[in-house]
C-alpha cells in the first residue's frame, strides 16, 4: 500500500488546513489506585466536540491529518503534564492513512524525541468499526509498531461483528471493551459471562483489557469482581480540554 503524494504531509505534518487539539481521558488501575493512561481525544481548537474536526477530514487530508494528531497529541500531553505521572500516552490511529509502517512513523518518533517521551509510554489504537484495508497491511504495521516498543490496542472491541476474528489473527498487547458490553453490566448476567470470558481470553493470551465507558459504581464494582483492572468512563474523569483532569477514585 503506497501514495508517493502523501509523503511530504506525512513526514512533516504540514498541508493541513484544520484547526484542532487535544482533550484526555484517564484510564484507571483500580487495584493501585493510579492512571495508567491518558486517552487523546480530538477536540476542536476551542474545546469542540470531536465531530467538527472530523467532519474536514477527507480522503486527501487523511494522511497529513493522522500524523499531525499524533503530534498534537504528544506535544498537548507533555504541555499538560504527562510526564510527571508516569502513566502512558494512548493515541488513535487511522490504519488507512497508513501507507508504509516504517516511513510514517518518522514523525512521530522525532517529536517523543524531542520531547523526551519514552517510547514504551506510547499506545496507539485502531477500532474494529474502521473500514480496514488489507488484513496483511493491518498485522505488519501492528507488528512494526510493536517493534519499535508501542503498545497497539484494539478499539471498539464488541461495538461490531469482527471482534473475535481480529482477536484472533492480530497479536495486540491492549483490549479495550465497547461501553455496549459495560452499559448496565451489573444487572445483566449475560454481559457478564460474555466478560469474563474475555477476561479469561486476555490472560490467557496476555492481553491487557480494558473496560471503556464506565458511568455507575455498581458497573465498576462488577467489572472489578469479573477480573477487569483496568477502567475508563465518566465515573472516573470526563475528558479535560488540553489538560489532565482530576480522576474520581470510585472504588
Amino acid at each position: 500500500m503506497s501514495n508517493p503524494g502523501a509523503c511530504s504531509a506525512c513526514r512533516n505534518g504540514d498541508e493541513l488546513d484544520i484547526a484542532f487539539s487535544m482533550a484526555f481521558q484517564p484510564i484507571v488501575d483500580v487495584d493501585k489506585g493510579t492512571p495508567f493512561a491518558y486517552e487523546a481525544l480530538v477536540r476542536g481548537p476551542e474545546g469542540q466536540g470531536a465531530l467538527t474536526v472530523l467532519d474536514q477530514v477527507t480522503d486527501a487530508n487523511r494522511y497529513g491529518f493522522d500524523q499531525s494528531c499524533r503530534v498534537k497529541a504528544i506535544e498537548t500531553a507533555m504541555a499538560a503534564g504527562i510526564a510527571q505521572t508516569g502513566a502512558r500516552l494512548s493515541i488513535n490511529f487511522l490504519p488507512n492513512a497508513v501507507y508504509s509502517p516504517v516511513a510514517c512513523i518518522q514523525l512521530t518518533l522525532r517529536t517523543a524525541r524531542q520531547h523526551d517521551f519514552p517510547l514504551d509510554r506510547l499506545i496507539f489504537e485502531f477500532t474494529e468499526n474502521e473500514q480496514m484495508a488489507s488484513p496483511d497491511h493491518i498485522e505488519s504495521i501492528i507488528d512494526s509498531y510493536r517493534e519499535i516498543g508501542f503498545t497497539v490496542a484494539v478499539d471498539d472491541f464488541g461495538a461490531g461483528h469482527s471482534g473475535l476474528d481480529l482477536f484472533a489473527r492480530f497479536t495486540t498487547d491492549l483490549l479495550k471493551l465497547d461501553m455496549v458490553l459495560v452499559r448496565g453490566i451489573d444487572a445483566d448476567p449475560r454481559r457478564q459471562a460474555v466478560v469474563r470470558a474475555v477476561v479469561g481470553l486476555c490472560a490467557e493470551l496476555d492481553t491487557i483489557l480494558v473496560a471503556e465507558g464506565i458511568e455507575t459504581p455498581e458497573e465498576a464494582r462488577t467489572l472489578r469482581d469479573l477480573g477487569v483492572r483496568y477502567h475508563q468512563g465518566f465515573l472516573y474523569a470526563r475528558p479535560a480540554f488540553e489538560s489532565l483532569p482530576e480522576i474520581a477514585f470510585a472504588l
